[in-house]
């Protein structure tokens, strides 16, 4: 019985499906973890959301943020950009079973066995896996709850920029989301920046990837993240370990076996968009 990580897939259903074959992925034995972003800008996230969901309890995803942009716009909150491509979901008739399903999804997987963690964009510095945990339930709690529409409509936004845990209702909500979905660059005291996309080479002065600040709460072994595809899955640090390796790019998909820290990738990438 293994477990496996897969990178953020983004709608690219032939690049999953192969990855699965090259790992020879036994949905009776071995588990799978996805990074989140399971839909947006490839040819068939409808495909890609029927796919996971169908895989039933040996696979689990976080959320990432493109996921939780559609559902906003399956809550009629925000219009879906023509460049995500999602529209057939929001047009499908299993629609209201895929987004029920998709809301349901937690924001962070803890695995005690193999001392590991996976968020879509990673964990912050000033938390520890006890913060980061309790602080996703509340984000969970509410899109699984009867506050889901008033939340969607207020998560989109980037300040404030630093957390405090004196924050409090929607905008609690929204810090912990942009933490836990669309971190990549953080200042000193832990202020996001969400404006960068670019690789680690290109920060500019006074920011750091999140991974390079010290973290004295956190305890566990690795952390799995998506999210960064400009990274190419290079952290510089093992125990940080990047799954998006842009396949909706032109490159690849990436799994991590957990086992024994191995990579795979698939065979075929995701068709150009």
């Amino acid at each position: 019985m293994a477990l496996y990580a897969i990178g953020d897939v983004q709608g690219c259903r032939e690049a999953l499906e192969d990855l699965l074959e090259v790992i020879r992925f036994d949905p009776a034995a071995d588990r799978l973890w996805l990074a989140g972003d399971l839909v947006a800008r490839g040819p068939d996230s409808l495909g890609v959301l029927r796919l996971v969901k169908g895989l039933g309890t040996c696979a689990e995803t976080v959320l990432g943020n493109h996921d939780l942009h559609l559902l906003a716009a399956h809550h009629g909150i925000s219009t879906p950009k023509p460049k995500d491509r999602t529209q057939p979901i929001l047009e499908a008739p299993d629609r209201e079973a895929l987004m029920d399903w998709l809301r349901q999804r937690p924001l962070l997987l803890q695995d005690a066995a193999h001392d590991c963690v996976l968020t879509h964009a990673g964990i912050p510095p000033m938390w520890s896996l006890a913060t980061a945990q309790q602080l996703a339930r509340e984000v969970e709690a509410t899109l699984q709850g009867t506050g889901i529409r008033d939340y969607l409509a207020a998560m989109y936004g980037n300040e404030p920029a630093l957390w405090s845990p004196t924050l409090a209702g929607t905008t609690r909500l929204r810090v912990i989301t942009n933490y836990l979905t669309r971190m990549r660059l953080l200042s000193a005291d832990g202020a996001l920046d969400l404006a960068f996309k670019e690789d680690i080479a290109s920060i500019p002065a006074g920011l750091h990837a999140w991974f390079e600040l010290p973290n004295r709460h956190l305890t566990v072994g690795t952390v799995l993240f998506g999210h960064w595809a400009a990274l190419e899955g290079h952290t510089g640090n093992s125990r940080f370990v990047a799954l998006d390796s842009g396949c909706v790019w032109g490159r690849h998909l990436t799994a991590f076996r957990l086992d024994d820290g191995a990579f795979f990738r698939s065979r075929r990438g995701c068709p150009q968009r």
